[in-house]
């Protein structure tokens, strides 16, 4: 795929710098959901079986290079050493990093403090992406999730070290090559969310690149007031009407198929359990707001993922927050999950709410690939080169 992994490389001896991403949620100074740091360990694990030293680099926060003491790394430790098994040595200063004490030297793992305390960090200035890679003889990017930012540490470090992909940034970068770089016909991609405006370039590049295409969520509802239909109270973008036309002659160009909710499930107020009934598409009273898919679509959706080999997910097709109006992202998720376990399809999942509700569905752990990148993952997504992904290929 043009980049090098872990297996590329000999590490015996070796320091290994380790882009990582540890950006989890604190309280209290503890923290509250371990995910990244779990995901990280396999890599770090790796590198340590290989005879190699790893040095990890990560962020916390928006410091806007300068120290702040509630974004240090510190606090992060304890939940890193207990997924790694093992001590990690905190190096509190660029300084203390380039002058080792002798139980810094002796550490079988070492973090730098919150990379992002350092302007040279996110300015990508070439000063301080040397002296960092002069920490280490081999640079290792386990942080996709950072790979959309022209960072010292995601992409100029790159620049002066042999360079590999983590376990972590190999897994999401097959998957997403599986997924849009060479994937098995026909691809159906789930596009769902409250607002067109915040994905026209990864609508405008998945006309192009899938067969079919579903719309859902309060977008849906933009695309059907494009099409002439009223849809009452519900969110709706009326000044993107002409661009939900253009995305829809797009596809019909491409040859892409776009899935609009049939029927769709209206209630008069937004709170769980609000009375509330299933009409056509066509029909949405002016007093009341679309807040799901119907049975209708639902049907139609688990019909069209029973032709595709490949199935990409992003966004929500209804207010799945509350019930009863995460019907269709339920039935969905598990309609996909089903044809997932049984070999039939091939579904790659990501953003922060698509996750939220994959995990509410019971669907998650049946996807082939759930991405937990965010950003990174809606700009691969949107057809975007990421400096990060784009260093290692030139590495």
């Amino acid at each position: 795929m043009g980049w090098n992994t872990l297996d590329d490389m000999d590490l015996d001896g070796k320091r290994v710098l380790t882009r990582v991403d540890i950006n989890v949620p604190v309280e209290d100074g503890r923290v509250t959901d371990a995910t990244r740091i779990e995901r990280i360990v396999p890599t770090v694990s790796d590198i340590l079986a290989r005879g190699g030293r790893p040095i990890l680099i990560a962020h916390f926060g928006r410091p806007k290079g300068k120290v702040v003491l509630d974004m240090s790394l510190r606090q992060v430790l304890p939940a890193l050493e207990v997924a790694l098994g093992r001590k990690v040595t905190l190096l509190e200063t660029l300084e203390g990093a380039e002058n080792l004490t002798d139980e810094a030297q002796a550490a079988d793992v070492l973090l730098m403090e919150n990379i992002r305390f350092h302007p040279g960090e996110e300015a990508n200035d070439p000063d301080f992406a040397r002296r960092l890679a002069a920490l280490g003889d081999i640079y290792c990017n386990d942080a996709f999730s950072a790979a959309h930012r022209a960072h010292a540490s995601t992409e100029g470090v790159a620049r002066h070290l042999p360079s590999c992909a983590g376990r972590l940034m190999q897994a999401e970068l097959q998957a997403l090559e599986a997924a849009l770089g060479a994937p098995k016909r026909p691809v159906i991609a789930v596009v769902g969310g409250a607002k067109v405006s915040t994905k026209l370039d990864l609508l405008g590049n998945l006309v192009e690149k899938v067969d079919m295409l579903v719309i859902g969520g309060g977008m849906a509802n933009t695309f059907l007031a494009a099409q002439g239909l009223s849809v009452g109270k519900s969110l709706c973008e009326h000044d993107m009407a002409d661009t939900a036309r253009a995305i829809m002659q797009k596809a019909g160009a491409s040859g892409c198929e776009v899935i609009l909710p049939a029927d769709v499930v209206v209630a008069r107020e937004f709170r769980e359990g609000a009375p509330h009934e299933t009409v056509p598409a066509h029909a949405c009273p002016d007093d009341a707001m679309i807040l799901d898919a119907g049975p209708r679509s639902i049907a139609r959706i688990a019909s069209a993922f029973a032709k595709a080999s490949t199935l990409i997910w992003n966004g929500p097709l209804g207010a799945f927050e509350i019930a009863p109006f995460d019907t269709a992202t339920n039935a969905a998720a598990r309609e996909a999950a089903r044809l997932t376990r049984e070999g039939a399809l091939v579904s790659v999942a990501g953003g922060g709410d698509t996750v939220a509700a994959l995990n509410q569905a019971g669907a998650a752990d049946d996807f082939t690939y759930i991405s937990t990148a965010g950003g990174a993952f809606l700009e691969w997504m949107e057809g975007k080169e990421l400096p990060g992904v784009a260093a290692l290929m030139d590495g």
